[in-house]
């Protein structure tokens, strides 16, 4: 199965589909986030092999937007568990996400798409059981998500953010599906870092999951969830 549409953010790199009013917002809560990250990624370097991914300050955040006016859109914060990439090597990458480190709603993860930050501790614990639940990603059963055989391709192009652009395929396994994505993404260094940025959309029902919904579905989310990895990669020597 081929990826269910790659869109940039920002004008042809990085684009979500969250409502328009929220871009401005968006795209600096995204400049905020970065630079903490890179500030305290100065000031502290873990000992890594290259190619190794920093799974400490690198995030994967899901959208997941609501499929009718009643419902919520959410913001999502997952970390990486363990992951190797290497820029344009024949070895193929992987990634390791953990699932069950799923939390809706943080700051971080509303601030990802730009998001208010108006959701109460209550209904963040509500989002979090159904999301984790059984009926949902069952993080009991299925506590990792993986990106495997994974390449990374420049394209000889240049981002909207005058950086350099790659393109990321490789097979992402949710629960006991796996299904081809592809990703444009672009990459900077970045206080000794490969900073690696892009997204890609996929569809529950393809990995057979049912899209949360209650009181006969005027409650629920839509079944696209847009999925942007954030990773901070030790360089290749």
């Amino acid at each position: 199965m081929s990826s269910v549409g790659n869109r940039d953010f920002f004008r042809g790199l990085f684009r979500p589909r969250p409502p328009k009013r929220w871009q401005t917002l968006f795209c600096f809560s995204l400049i905020t986030i970065f630079w903490g990250n890179a500030h305290c990624l100065a000031q502290q370097k873990p000992a890594l092999q290259p190619g190794e991914i920093n799974c400490e300050y690198s995030r994967v955040y899901v959208f997941v937007d609501r499929s009718n006016s009643l419902g919520h859109v959410h913001g999502v914060e997952g970390r990486v568990k363990s992951g190797q990439l290497q820029l344009n090597q024949e070895q193929p990458g992987n990634l390791v996400i953990d699932v069950q480190s799923f939390d809706a709603d943080t700051p971080a993860g509303r601030a990802a798409f730009g998001l208010a930050d108006d959701i109460d501790q209550g209904t963040r614990q509500k989002v979090n059981d159904n999301m984790k639940g059984p009926e949902v990603l069952n993080v009991s059963q299925f506590p990792e998500a993986k990106l495997s055989n994974i390449k990374l391709t420049a394209t000889g192009k240049t981002s909207q953010r005058k950086l350099p652009e790659y393109v990321l395929e490789g097979d992402f396994t949710l629960q006991q599906a796996t299904r081809k994505i592809s990703a444009t993404c672009d990459l900077e260094d970045k206080n000794g870092w490969n900073h690696l940025r892009g997204t890609f959309r996929i569809r529950q029902t393809d990995y057979g999951i049912k899209p949360f919904s209650r009181v006969l579905g005027a409650v629920g989310v839509k079944d696209e969830l847009l999925i942007y990895g954030d990773l901070w990669i030790m360089p290749t020597k």
